[in-house]
């Protein structure tokens, strides 16, 4: 027998205890908001207009704007909703479609980080083939894959959820639709899905990551078989800004994922979900702020294309003036 689902719409809650403090925060995320899809959109101009960024790193790294841009699109204007009117309900089908998009950009972030390690190891441990390997093709190619790997993957989850049978309740205590508090509106044995999940989950963030650490330790091994000091610290500042960004991004998922919540008392259980909360914040709005104020902070080439993007610009001004 094929079961109806009882609810049709779903409610999400606001981060606690941030009734005194809402028109900051508020203000806050609006401003992050507009930082980060400022930023991002003005690294992929830099990368179109900028011949000097056509490197395979920086056609990576304008993916991972991408991933960021979606990200946030996806999550912060209904967080913004929720914040400013102390809850957000929404339709379970558009709670889903949230889900759906929030994969994409996570899933597809974790591929990009390992091909991008995978390319800094190319450039220090084995520069002479760097460019051999490193080849237009197989950047759009593995690009290409990633893409549709992580559309391919999400499809996996939604399908998995849509098969669930959902009775309530018809509340999520969570500021996204996130994976477990969906599964939490459920009546439906969810044993079978959470391995599933699991599995997926191994291939497409735990083996990225793995390669990244497998990466990262050659690459360490290289760098200190350097002799000059100056050769090691040049060699580090390549790979440095993918470190920071990789820390960032895999240090919170891995604590908001790894420790469930399940079997604790109720204290400890707020607790937790607080701290969870907290750093879904990290990782949804504030990482996708970060990634291109690291990429561009210390990198030479896109001040170089700034520079060169601001002069053309004001050229162009008092051209148009001077007629």
């Amino acid at each position: 027998m094929v079961l109806t689902n009882n609810i049709t719409s779903v409610s999400l809650l606001p981060i606690p205890n941030l009734q005194n403090f809402t028109f900051l925060f508020f203000s806050l995320l609006v401003i992050i908001y507009c930082a980060t899809i400022s930023g991002n959109l003005l690294l992929l101009f830099l990368y179109l207009v900028s011949k000097s960024l056509r490197s395979p790193m920086y056609f990576f790294i304008t993916q991972l704007s991408l991933c960021d841009l979606l990200l946030s699109a996806d999550i912060v204007p209904i967080l913004l909703h929720t914040i400013l009117y102390g809850g957000t309900t929404m339709t379970l089908a558009s709670c889903i479609i949230q889900f759906f998009f929030f994969v994409i950009s996570e899933s597809s972030e974790c591929l990009l980080l390992s091909v991008m390690s995978y390319d800094r190891y190319l450039a220090i441990c084995n520069p002479l083939r760097y460019n051999s390997i490193m080849n237009y093709t197989f950047c759009v190619t593995s690009v290409d894959i990633i893409w549709l790997v992580g559309f391919i993957v999400t499809l996996c989850y939604v399908f998995l959820i849509n098969n669930l049978y959902f009775c309530g309740p018809h509340v999520i205590d969570h500021f996204f639709c996130d994976f477990e508090p969906i599964m939490q509106l459920s009546c439906s044995d969810t044993s079978i899905i959470h391995i599933h999940i699991l599995i997926l989950s191994f291939f497409f963030a735990m083996l990225p990551f793995i390669i990244i650490v497998m990466s990262y330790t050659y690459i360490v091994s290289t760098i200190l078989k350097i002799q000059s000091n100056t050769g090691r610290h040049k060699a580090f500042s390549t790979c440095s800004s993918h470190l920071v960004v990789v820390s960032l991004f895999y240090g919170t998922i891995l604590i908001v994922y790894m420790f469930p919540t399940k079997g604790q008392s109720l204290l400890l259980k707020g607790q937790s979900l607080l701290l969870s909360k907290v750093l879904s914040l990290m990782y949804t709005v504030v990482t996708p702020l970060l990634n291109p104020i690291i990429y561009t902070l210390r990198n030479k080439d896109f001040k170089e294309a700034l520079q060169k993007v601001k002069y053309v610009i004001k050229e162009s001004i008092h051209n148009v003036f001077s007629v």
